[in-house]
């Protein structure tokens, strides 16, 4: 046996022994190690099986060229059936056959001949290849897995006695002895996890779990064959000796002499009745509510806190709610935050409790169980299970019956079979009928004999539900109860785990496909950890993937990025041990039972690949006091994030010159690790979150590099992850000129990069030498784009020369076009070359012109908000052509280039040296003229309405028009004077404006007319200018208002000549009353309008016309 693994072996198995061994291996401690890895390595012949195969194992270290992979090398058995051309297989080679060297980089392309992809895996690629040495076939799988190094210590616990049940929470470890009487908690958060307390548990503890909410300990014990459901508060007191122990049932609470006077110090065990037997059990872990699965029925307990007296509170329970299960025994439930996973052999179910409304009848509201239920508990067993889909697997006299697959998500889960009934039994009556359950998971697994197991192995187990807070969230949570941001379910076949998204969409995150039989699964935010029978494995999870995109919007824009929740699963570790038995996690630490089981049936399984870790650091406690027995129970503590995310970073140097995957897979891990740790801000100090923010934005720099290099669809990742960052252009690009020597030119990444930031208002100005650099690189990757980059403000230092080389070739090429000759002539500008500039702006019609200046408005204004400044062009056009600048301006408010307050902001700016000092520049003015008649939207057309009113009537109040030149004729202004403007939105502007001479009274007398005051505005016209009553009465006394002129405007004007005699102006409006009246009025209606008084030759022409 010594020279068996002196070849292949002996490095790693001396590795193994010198680092990993625990107390002193004595000779039969020793052979069971060796058996066990002959066991597993090398089987005998009558071992073959149906899928068996033999392994080939390699160093830890070895990778392939381009590759991310860490290799495991197997030889094909004949029974998988490889395709080949030659069907003489060899038989299975032995140990003895296997390469006598340690392979290196060289080794896999000088040994071996790659022919083809036989399979794909989630961790790996599998190849068909020909040993060059003999011709005989072998497959590589080529793993995507990480072999972290240096990320764990683990320490021995020792406990008292060999351990039964370990579980572990709230910086606390618990172990069960194996007689089930005995529990020993012990301090994860100290070095060496020393004993906090023992004390003695009621009866043999068949299952334990522990809440950090409230601090207690819930079990299911047996004593004297029967099942017994406790909870064990104040346990730390136990810590001093002959502590006192109080037992009492459920909300029984002691109010005797007890509880006077100083409060004591003792532990408490509260007994809590059940109808049936409890099965499982599971705590909340946001409220600390209690979950007991039994055979027909789920319990939820309340956990509350009584108030004793001023002094005095203890813990308690109240039993709210029943859920009355039909043909459905759970054999593992989960609890979180509203949320009950049930599990049988081969089904789950997830639903939700939500409250909803009152019903309606009150029959409903009060009944505590529905008459369904009552009529459904009266069958008996064996009608329950024939229920369709659910029965169990019923041997019959020659067949099985196997259920089919099926996976149901969201609404469609309800319609599972599986009837859930509640049953309200709170002390709080107005909770009655509020409560709900809604379906959100049900996947029933049938099984299959592929997979490597048998039918009576292939059942479910590890079932988790895991939460996840955004850092907003987190401290709210624990405080006030708050809803998670995300909310997961985890599960698994013996071969295969599933993680589940629950929250908002139910879907399918990641599909674990494990190496070898798992015997455990527990899922952290970080991490997968999965035991085998001898291998303790680490995988990544993508919960802060969704958990970012739940709470950022951002996220997957140009803004901000995240790697993909569908993005592969990766392998992080493989750590042997030997016989692993029970997985518990806490916080980074990680509690493993193991015992060496020599005799075991299990020692003959083969496991599907092994890779020993051989630099772990292990810290050795206190040896136990019996290592006889072949037990040990460790701690294994993980390092900070920030120390895994660089060793990450370290190893992706690997693959990032040769721009594999496998670089930006690494880098993505380590970017959601980050991502984790800053969801969880409330466990950091302020130093500490100043470094991961750090190590997050250096992560998004390296993702920035990896895809700003790529010349495929992810390329355009680059811009979201620089800016992210926090880098500065600058800096990305020199990083991209150092990288560019390497890969021969820029990547299209880094062109999305650059070309999205410099035209993004706010980028930096951008130095002569590093603006020169730009236009180099956008002339040979994207010619097209240099009249937008020449005209960014970020290039202004930019040498005005070299951008007019760059142009020139870039007409010479055949591309001319209108902002091209724009670009050309500010350039030209910027230099001072007049005739240059005339001679590009002559090429093109100024309509023409205005097109270009949509297609880049960088070319007359920069900057965005409320930082708009005009450039050189368009203060050269404000002196020369500023029709064309207010043309250019409205076409880009109307093309939504730019809003109308950062238009105002751009005339005030480019006249803000004019004579216009305390009113709105004319230049402005015109262009608020020129936007009412071009602009079609009404509240646009409101707005310039307000304006012009406010400007014109300032222009009448001052009287000073000195300096003023509009670019609208007063035809063109007349428009302003249709019904569009709404008067009483400029009240408050009229009550500047006096009416003390004729233009002021004229404002008012039109705006009161359109407020439909005619009648006064008649009178007030009559008392301060008859002349202008008739042109008046012309203009707005039509339709509706014309009987104003018989009604209102002929007495007004009859009343006073009486009082003012002959006056010429008012006989000449009444004649002009009169001839309108004899034209709309019947002879007798006009004789009754005539005055009694009157003169009888003034009115007779007017009724002699009425009469014809």
């Amino acid at each position: 046996m010594k020279q068996l693994y002196t070849v292949p072996l002996k490095r790693s198995y001396d590795d193994n022994m010198s680092r990993c061994q625990v107390g002193p291996y004595n000779t039969e401690r020793l052979l069971a190690f060796l058996n066990d890895l002959h066991q597993r390595l090398v089987p005998e012949q009558d071992q073959e099986g149906e899928n068996m195969r033999t392994f080939v194992i390699t160093w830890d270290n070895v990778a392939f060229h381009h590759s991310q992979a860490i290799t495991t090398w197997f030889e094909v058995h004949p029974r998988l059936n490889v395709p080949d051309t030659n069907p003489a297989v060899p038989e299975p080679t032995s140990v003895q056959d296997l390469p006598n060297c340690e392979p290196t980089k060289e080794s896999l392309y000088s040994l071996y001949e790659l022919q083809g992809v036989l399979g794909r895996g989630s961790f790996g690629t599998v190849y068909k290849a020909i040993r060059k040495t003999d011709g005989r076939q072998f497959a590589i799988k080529r793993l995507c897995k990480w072999n972290n190094t240096r990320s764990i210590q683990i320490h021995i616990v020792a406990a008292e006695q060999e351990p039964g049940l370990v579980c572990c929470s709230g910086g606390a470890l618990f172990v069960v002895s194996a007689g089930g009487c005995k529990i020993e908690a012990y301090n994860l958060q100290q070095e060496g996890c020393p004993l906090i307390c023992r004390f003695s548990s009621m009866g043999s503890v068949l299952s334990i779990r522990h809440s950090a909410v409230g601090d207690y300990l819930v079990t299911i014990e047996e004593k004297n064959k029967a099942t017994y459901l406790r909870a064990y508060t104040n346990w730390r007191y136990q810590a001093a000796e002959k502590t006192r122990v109080g037992v009492r049932l459920l909300g029984h609470l002691l109010r005797g002499s007890s509880f006077r006077g100083t409060p004591k110090e003792q532990m408490e065990i509260i007994e809590i009745p059940l109808f049936e037997p409890p099965l499982c059990m599971a705590c909340c872990s946001i409220t600390g509510d209690l979950l007991v699965g039994c055979a027909k029925s789920l319990v939820v307990f309340s956990l509350k806190r009584q108030t004793l007296s001023e002094q005095l509170s203890v813990l308690d329970f109240e039993r709210v709610l029943i859920l009355h299960i039909q043909g459905w025994s759970p054999s593992q439930v989960a609890f979180c935050a509203g949320y009950v996973a049930l599990q049988t052999d081969l089904e789950i179910l997830v639903v939700k409790l939500t409250p909803r409304q009152k019903s309606s009848q009150a029959a409903d509201e009060h009944a505590l169980l529905p008459e369904d239920i009552m009529t459904e508990t009266s069958l008996d067993e064996d009608a329950e299970m024939t229920k369709d889909g659910l029965s169990p697997l019923h041997e019959q006299e020659d067949f099985f019956l196997f259920p089919k697959h099926q996976e149901m998500l969201g609404n469609d889960a309800q319609e599972c079979g599986i009837s859930l009934v509640l049953e309200w039994t709170g002390m709080e009556a107005d909770s009655r009928g509020d409560m709900s359950v809604v379906y959100v998971l049900f996947r029933r697994f049938a099984p299959d004999f592929f997979q490597g197991c048998s039918v009576e192995e292939t059942h479910l187990h590890s079932l988790q539900l895991r939460p996840m807070f955004s850092g907003k969230q987190e401290e709210a949570s624990i405080s006030k109860r708050g809803e998670p941001t995300c909310m997961f379910v985890f599960f698994s076949l013996p071969n295969t785990g599933y993680m589940y998204s629950l929250k908002n969409t139910v879907e399918l995150m990641s599909t674990y496909q494990y190496p070898e039989k798992a015997h455990q699964a527990v899922l952290s935010d970080q991490f997968l950890y999965v035991i085998t029978r001898n291998a303790l494995q680490c995988f990544t999870v993508r919960c802060s993937a969704v958990a970012a995109r739940v709470d950022d919007p951002y996220i997957d824009t140009t803004m901000k990025a995240c790697p993909p929740i569908t993005m592969e699963v990766c392998a992080l570790r493989i750590q042997l041990f030997i016989g692993l038995k029970i997985l518990c996690q806490d916080g980074n630490h990680i509690v493993l039972l193991t015992a060496a089981d020599v005799d075991s049936k299990e020692d003959t399984e083969r496991p599907a690949r092994k890779n020993t870790s051989r630099k772990t650091s292990v810290c050795k406690a206190t040896e136990p006091a019996d290592s006889g027995h072949g037990w040990n129970l460790y701690v294994i503590s993980s390092v900070s994030t920030l120390q895994l995310y660089r060793e990450i970073v370290e190893y992706s140097k690997r693959y990032e010159q040769s721009l594999s995957h496998s670089c930006i897979h690494l880098l993505s891990e380590g970017h959601l690790l980050l991502r984790t740790a800053l969801l969880s801000l409330h466990d950091c100090d302020s130093a500490e979150r100043a470094q991961l923010q750090e190590a997050f934005q250096e992560s998004c720099a390296h993702l920035g590099d990896c895809f700003s290099r790529f010349d495929k669809k992810d390329c355009h990742l680059a811009l979201p992850y620089y800016k992210m960052s926090g880098l500065s252009v600058t800096d990305v690009i020199k990083r991209n000129m150092s990288m560019s020597g390497i890969s021969n030119g820029y990547g299209k990444g880094f062109i999305f990069f650059l070309k999205h930031s410099i035209y993004e208002e706010t980028m930096e100005e951008l130095s002569k030498d590093v603006a020169d650099k730009v236009l180099d690189i956008f002339s040979v990757a994207e010619p097209a784009q240099l009249p937008h980059v020449v005209s960014s403000p970020s290039m202004l230092n930019a040498d005005p020369d070299s951008a007019m080389t760059h142009l020139k070739q870039l007409e010479d090429s055949g591309a001319p076009s209108i902002t091209l000759s724009l670009c050309t002539a500010s350039l030209a500008l910027r230099k001072g070359d007049l005739n240059s500039y005339r001679q590009q702006m002559d090429r093109h019609a100024e309509m023409l012109q205005v097109y270009g200046f949509i297609e880049e408005p960088k070319l007359l204004l920069h900057g965005r908000g409320k930082a708009v400044l005009p450039t050189i062009l368009a203060q050269h056009l404000r002196d020369t052509q500023e029709g064309l600048l207010v043309a250019a301006v409205v076409a880009l408010h109307e093309n939504s280039k730019i809003r109308l307050e950062e238009a105002d902001l751009f005339f005030q700016e480019l006249c803000k040296d004019g004579v216009e000092v305390d009113s709105s520049p004319q230049l402005l003015v015109d262009f608020w003229e020129a936007l009412l008649v071009a602009s079609s939207h009404e509240s646009i057309i409101q707005e310039l309405l307000f304006r012009l009113t406010s400007v014109y009537i300032d222009r009448i109040t001052r009287r000073d028009h000195s300096g003023i030149r509009a670019l609208k004729t007063a035809e063109d202004l007349s428009l302003l004077c249709g019904p569009t403007l709404e008067v009483s939105s400029i009240l408050p502007l009229l009550e500047q404006l006096s009416e003390s001479d004729n233009t002021g009274l004229s404002v008012h007398v039109l705006c009161a007319t359109k407020l439909g005051q005619h009648e006064r505005s008649i009178v007030r016209l009559l008392d301060r200018c008859p002349q202008a009553i008739i042109s008046y009465a012309n203009n707005e006394l039509q339709n509706d208002k014309l009987s104003l002129w018989w009604q209102k405007l002929f007495p007004e004007v009859c009343d006073r000549i009486r009082k003012t005699g002959n006056d010429t102006v008012l006989l000449s409006a009444l004649k002009e009353t009169l001839v309108v009246a004899s034209k709309e009025l019947n002879p007798l209606e006009f004789l009754d309008l005539l005055p009694d008084d009157g003169t009888a030759h003034f009115f007779l022409p007017h009724l002699l016309e009425c009469s014809q």
